[in-house]
């Protein structure tokens, strides 16, 4: 057998546009022979992943997986290039197999180079071959794993909309009895209903930085002096108006000067008081509960729940995942893209 080369790797990757470590393997497996190379990375669909490397996957499915016990949950994010590919077997039956491959492994760990089930190559090697079958790029997007806090703690998993939307919830009950309870696993699963619909970004306002805290206060600041600004710019163009009646200017005046908002002396307090708002919309506790609204804010209902089972229910952690948050998705005009059909 030729030995593999740095020179031979370049030289297959000039001619078929694959990465430097699978050109490597194709050279082994191919005992030196570029020729028998080139073939081994065309069967294996490696040119067709490449060239599809580039194209913008934002739809296809975020899973989950729960142990037996309720002790762990795994959530991750495959994604693909049409909602008509992610509905397929295919799709559909990589998402379980890396979901396998993930609740076996420690968090943070890369997915790609770890065995797929039931074969021999790696989760990324089985991803590669798709893209060069199906025809669209595929990618292992981001992964995530939660254990339950303490011997009384659950991970409750819910998944939206066919897995457009998941969420993992970590909670503890007070006792084993109450962890048992069909109220404490009610609320449970409704919290994580809640998390996927109304978004929070923390639990609690402990787990918000300062950093955060003073970006918000920031944009507090910011809308007062805007609306205080626009409100001054009204009064002097009213002011330099000639072609008003009196009375209709007085009218325009006074309403322009209470758009001022509050004086900029009692700002501090008025921007206390949107940072205590603002709690109410971005922390877990702090939201009002959708399944009850009566029943008062997410907090109060747990609070309540702990007089009833005995002791503190806990809501420890959550992790939520949105199918495509934060890919910009390429929108096509319809007209442009049935004239580049037609061009072609």
């Amino acid at each position: 057998m030729a030995a593999v080369t740095p020179a031979m790797i370049k030289e297959l990757r000039d001619r078929t546009s694959a990465g430097m470590s699978d050109c490597k393997n194709a050279l082994v497996e191919a005992e030196g022979d570029l020729d028998k190379a080139v073939e081994v990375i065309l069967k294996k669909g490696i040119v067709k992943a490449a060239s599809r490397a580039g194209k913008v996957a934002a739809e296809g499915e975020v899973g989950t997986w729960t142990s037996p016990d309720g002790k762990k949950a795994v959530i991750v994010e495959i994604n693909c290039q049409t909602d008509f590919v992610a509905r397929g077997d295919d799709f559909r039956g990589f998402v379980k197999n890396v979901l396998e491959v993930a609740s076996k492994q420690p968090k943070g760990k890369d997915l790609g180079a770890e065995t797929y089930p039931g074969s021999d190559k790696t989760v990324d090697l089985v991803r590669q071959e798709m893209v060069g079958r199906i025809g669209e790029n595929i990618v292992v997007r981001r992964w995530d794993s939660v254990e339950a806090p303490g011997p009384n703690g659950v991970v409750t998993a819910y998944v939206h909309m066919g897995g457009k939307l998941a969420v993992l919830l970590a909670a503890e009950a007070p006792s084993a009895e109450a962890k048992a309870n069909p109220d404490f696993k009610a609320f449970v699963e409704n919290c994580a209903m809640q998390i996927a619909a109304m978004t929070p970004v923390v639990v609690t306002k402990d787990e918000i930085d300062a950093a955060m805290l003073a970006k918000q206060k920031e944009i507090f600041q910011a809308q007062l002096k805007e609306d205080l600004d626009a409100a001054n710019a009204r009064i002097a163009e009213l002011k330099a108006a000639t072609d008003l009646d009196p009375k209709e200017l007085a009218a325009e005046l006074k309403a322009a000067e209470q758009k001022k908002g509050p004086p900029e002396a009692r700002w501090p307090m008025v921007i206390e008081g949107k940072v205590n708002k603002w709690y109410t919309e971005v922390t877990l506790l702090g939201q009002d509960n959708v399944w009850d609204p009566p029943a008062g804010s997410i907090d109060k209902v747990r609070q309540e729940l702990g007089k009833k089972l005995g002791g503190e229910v806990k809501l420890v952690s959550f992790t939520r995942f949105g199918l495509g948050d934060g890919i910009e998705k390429k929108v096509e005009n319809l007209a442009d893209e049935v004239a580049k059909t037609i061009g072609n």
